[in-house]
């Protein structure tokens, strides 16, 4: 069974930097890119970075800057880094994979995890 775990999110101070986890199992993890995307209750859903199987970077747009991402072979692991947050970054973040062509599909990711919380207080 194809599982992606988003792990440590939080409540953090604007201005202060975070790293999320996913954490991959079930499936040929080098073999697949990881995406990270991020939902505000009642709009939608949208991509920060994805990491190739690789590890090139896709979806980078120059307002997301503050954000890297990396990802470690050996722990089956993809990271986001964010800096420099603010409160409009407050979202649900998933990490999600596209278990059938293994590259950055975007919204059209078919395995997505259960995400993880962030709000940055001003």
């Amino acid at each position: 069974e194809v599982q992606l775990q988003a792990s440590g999110g939080g409540l953090v101070q604007a201005g202060g930097s975070l790293r999320l986890s996913c954490v991959a199992s079930g499936f040929t993890f080098h073999d697949h890119a990881i995406g990270w995307h991020r939902q505000v209750p009642g709009q939608e859903r949208e991509g920060i970075l994805c990491i190739t199987r690789d590890g090139r970077t896709e979806y980078a747009d120059s307002e997301k800057g503050q954000f890297s991402i990396s990802r470690d072979y050996a722990k089956n692991t993809v990271y986001l880094e964010m800096k420099n947050l603010r409160p409009e970054d407050t979202a649900v973040y998933y990490c999600a994979t596209d278990f059938y062509s293994g590259r950055c599909s975007g919204n059209g990711m078919n395995h997505w995890g259960k995400g993880t919380q962030l709000t940055v207080s001003s």
